[in-house]
């Protein structure tokens, strides 16, 4: 079998050449067998040192487990261990509307939640009195109670809790609740 000369010093070259990158240095027990053999992808280029130094976030308590941008808003209000059931309830979107959005169409508005200001929630509670509900309102999170029954509703969107209304129709056992919707874009649609 006839090695070409050339080609068995250009290999053993290269591999010289990558062990001198990574700071071997030892020419005269160069050996081509083991060199090879322990050459990989991942020894090509510098030695990266192994950094030993890692960062390390302390919270105020060192007893807590999670920080408070990690819990989600209105989980406080969960109760998976409450037996009272949960009401009957819709959502609605309500549009404020005049007669140049109705006839002449000279605003932008559009039929789509979107173009929408309020969010109506209408709660059904049968055999309910007004003095039993008490209901607490948050930018996203709605929680009603009474003796029978428990709400608690994460809403679509960010709403204005210091803007809202509340009725109760007695006749029809209904609540309803309207309240203003604050979007980051509403701007746009209500210039």
């Amino acid at each position: 079998m006839d090695v070409d000369i050339s080609s068995v010093s250009s290999l053993q070259s290269l591999a010289k050449l990558l062990s001198d990158a990574r700071g071997d240095g030892d020419d005269d027990d160069f050996d081509p067998c083991c060199s090879a053999s322990a050459l990989t992808p991942g020894s090509i280029g510098p030695v990266k040192k192994e950094s030993t130094d890692t960062l390390q976030l302390k919270s105020e308590n060192s007893k807590t487990i999670w920080n408070a941008g990690e819990v989600p808003e209105g989980s406080e209000f969960d109760d998976t261990w409450d037996p009272r059931e949960q009401p009957e309830y819709e959502i609605l979107f309500k549009q404020q509307v005049g007669t140049e959005d109705v006839f002449f169409g000279l605003s932008r508005k559009d039929p789509s939640t979107a173009c929408c200001e309020d969010m109506v929630i209408k709660i059904k509670l049968p055999e309910t009195k007004l003095s039993d509900i008490t209901l607490d309102i948050q930018d996203k999170v709605l929680d009603l109670r009474t003796p029978q029954k428990k709400l608690l509703l994460h809403l679509p969107c960010p709403v204005d809790s210091k803007k809202g209304k509340a009725r109760f129709l007695s006749e029809e056992e209904l609540l309803e609740v309207t309240l203003r919707m604050t979007r980051e874009f509403d701007f746009i649609n209500f210039a």
